[in-house]
């Protein structure tokens, strides 16, 4: 106890000497030795708690190591949107960079021309106009997500995942037949995605703070098998592509822009293999469990989901399906999906920053090398930005007649490390609440209590929800309509 007492003491000392302003304020931490010890269960609202009573930016300590957490949206704007030439760096932990990526994932390389390299390729295929470019393929998986939700309404989370894992896995391999969620490769990454939930959480892996522990043959053995799984899972779909290519398939994938640029980005295999199988993992994931939460809470706001139903009656009716190009006409339904990603987050807390030079803010100094994270849930509740964070009020995000457009909320990471992946994401939500507001009336269970959280743990395996789907038009006028050719314009 008296040498963690004193390398605690050193770390204060060498920090008063370096710079005379202090780091933001920490709360007291709640063990002797682990530090901030944070739930197993929600830890963002733990997190958010103490942002509530000690500032928007507080310290926590971790062991013997120091994080600096962000919780409201300005100081995000401020530090990681403002200063992020030096927050574009990730913080180098066992658990995370050594055990569970081994160096490959994006979302954990280190700062430098590789990352760059990586963001630039998919940027290519992800940015806001080649996201457009994709609307006539979204909107293909989306109408079929409706005709799966008409012949079987109960596995609606089933058919949220087959959307977006058929989705993403044309546009990263090219693969143009439907995907359902009980698809080998799809619980796979899945399975990847329940493992980063895990390394995220502060705390979670005792190797971050004695790292002996790592040359252990049974320490952390699910990510270390996960990683194999992930790596022979990942190349041999960048081998398929490229045995594809070879015998002269046609079709376009982000894969094989990969290969067929690889001197222009100076990527290796096993880089190309996990940057492709990064689209697939996050893509599949993330857009699901976003659906999902647009299906619950159109279930619990019957009067909201009333609002949206009744615009999308006077603006398209019932004579034709809703397109992208209605979107502009409907912000009461644009209000309705901003405020569910408000109201509940796909990803409460964000992958965490490394600063590479001091960064400033109010009175306090973040010093170099620190680790920083975005509270995307405690932003979320912000009270400076959303009156009655709590209350579920998509009239926050509208004037008399409009979509605020100057109202923002980052949720999908900050900087140079935010999602390139947001953009499809967005499009993929805004065309399926169009769908399913134009072809059901959505209600809860009467039976079942409701915890309207499940969602903020990630995509479940299990049924969270009992939602009932009513079709507004009859069964049979709604398949017609939703198997006519699409009118993309």
């Amino acid at each position: 106890m008296l040498l963690v007492s004193g390398l605690l003491v050193w770390q204060a000392f060498v920090h008063k000497r370096t710079n005379a302003l202090s780091m933001p304020p920490s709360p007291p931490s709640n063990h002797w030795l682990w530090g901030h010890v944070l739930p197993k269960e929600y830890p963002f609202l733990q997190i958010d708690k103490w942002i509530a009573e000690y500032g928007p930016v507080i310290t926590l300590r971790t062991g013997f190591t120091k994080h600096v957490q962000i919780g409201r949206q300005q100081a995000l704007i401020d530090i990681m949107e403002r200063q992020g030439t030096v927050l574009a760096d990730r913080p180098h932990a066992i658990s995370t960079s050594e055990l569970f990526a081994q160096g490959a994932s994006i979302g954990f390389v280190p700062a430098g021309e590789r990352i760059k390299s990586m963001r630039r390729a998919l940027h290519t295929y992800l940015a806001p106009r080649a996201a457009e470019h994709y609307e006539p393929l979204i909107t293909v998986h989306a109408r079929a997500f409706i005709l799966d939700l008409l012949d079987n309404p109960y596995d609606f989370q089933e058919h949220a995942k087959t959307f977006s894992s058929s989705l993403v896995l044309q546009v990263a391999y090219g693969k143009d037949t439907l995907t359902r969620a009980s698809d080998p490769s799809v619980q796979q990454v899945q399975d990847q995605n329940e493992r980063l939930r895990l390394v995220m959480s502060p705390g979670a892996y005792l190797v971050d703070t004695i790292p002996m522990l790592k040359y252990l043959p049974w320490y952390a053995r699910r990510l270390k098998d996960g990683f194999k799984k992930d790596k022979e899972l990942f190349e041999s779909h960048l081998d398929d592509i490229e045995t594809k290519m070879n015998n002269g398939d046609p079709n376009p994938s982000f894969a094989r822009h990969l290969l067929e640029h690889e001197e222009q980005y100076q990527l290796s295999r096993i880089d190309m293999a996990f940057l492709a199988g990064a689209l697939f993992s996050a893509g599949s994931d993330t857009t699901a469990t976003g659906i999902c939460g647009i299906l619950l809470s159109l279930a619990l706001h019957q009067e909201e989901q009333c609002m949206v139903s009744e615009e999308m009656d006077r603006i398209v009716g019932t004579e034709r399906v809703p397109v992208f190009g209605d979107e502009d006409s409907l912000p009461i339904l644009r209000a309705f999906i901003a405020e569910t990603i408000r109201w509940r987050p796909i990803a409460p807390l964000a992958l965490a920053h490394k600063t590479t030079a001091d960064v400033y803010w109010d009175k306090y100094c973040i010093l170099a090398g620190t680790t920083v994270q975005g509270s995307i849930w405690a932003s979320s509740r912000d009270p400076d930005f959303y009156s009655d964070p709590e209350k579920f009020d998509i009239k926050r995000w509208l004037t008399t007649r409009a979509f605020r457009e100057d109202m923002k909320f980052l949720a999908f990471g900050y900087g140079r490390r935010a999602c390139p992946g947001q953009h499809l994401a967005n499009r993929s939500l805004l065309i399926n609440t169009m769908l399913v507001v134009w072809s059901f009336h959505l209600s809860m269970s009467p039976i079942k209590d409701c915890d309207d959280r499940l969602y903020l743990s990630g995509f479940p395996h299990q049924r969270a929800y009992d939602l009932r789907f009513k079709s507004r038009m009859g069964s049979d006028t709604l398949r017609d309509a939703i198997r006519r050719p699409a009118i993309l314009t």
